[in-house]
């Protein structure tokens, strides 16, 4: 259950603010009360969820200031599995890297940005499943989550997809020839100007 609603907020089928009420959540999921509230409270500890005192729970909002924090610490964790990652690659998981590089890259050219978000979600989780880093991987999952509403903001800036391709495409290159140092160098990189993104939807007077 607790999975389920997970990536159902994960996917913004349930949006920031709006209220997770037992009996709806029941009916969709097919599970008890018990197993909602325990999902719940999971999920409450992992920040995705705001359980308040007689008023229920509702999908907690992330401030553009906490955004920042929060992927202040992810760019160090995110350098961590970058340069795991670049000391495990097998030449089969290298070519998996290239292939959606290179369809990353297709997918700019042909202005396929959302085609494009999704394959940088693909290329994030496949430098995790290469490291097998757990504990970074869990760490990773739950600050991400938290972020749900900004990465899809971020996603719509202009000239954002041009901006992050060839980050990408070093980090990809750093992994394949096994170098942890500048794997995580490019990630940090990379990381740290989605800091800059945020900080610039700030400036523009995007989401709060």
């Amino acid at each position: 259950m607790s999975d389920a609603l997970r990536e159902a907020i994960l996917r913004g089928e349930f949006l920031p603010g709006e209220r997770l009420v037992e009996a709806q959540l029941m009916t969709r999921f097919g599970a008890s009360r018990f197993n909602v509230r325990s999902a719940l409270t999971d999920l409450s500890a992992d920040g995705l969820v705001e359980v308040q005192r007689n008023r229920g729970a509702q999908v907690r909002k992330v401030s553009l200031d906490e955004a920042v924090e929060i992927t202040e610490v992810r760019m160090v964790v995110e350098g961590l599995i970058a340069a795991r990652a670049a000391e495990r690659v097998e030449p089969e998981q290298a070519s998996e890297l290239d292939e959606i590089g290179l369809l990353m890259r297709r997918a700019v050219e042909a202005g396929e940005y959302r085609r494009y978000s999704d394959l940088n979600s693909r290329l994030h989780a496949l430098i995790r499943e290469i490291a097998g880093h757990h504990t970074a991987d869990r760490i990773v999952g739950t600050l991400r989550g938290q972020l749900v509403r900004h990465q899809f903001v971020l996603s719509l800036l202009p000239g954002r997809p041009q901006t992050s391709l060839p980050q990408h495409e070093r980090i990809i290159a750093a992994i394949r020839d096994g170098d942890p140092k500048v794997a995580e160098e490019s990630m940090r990189e990379h990381i740290a100007s989605v800091i800059e993104a945020l900080r610039s939807i700030d400036q523009l007077g995007g989401p709060a």
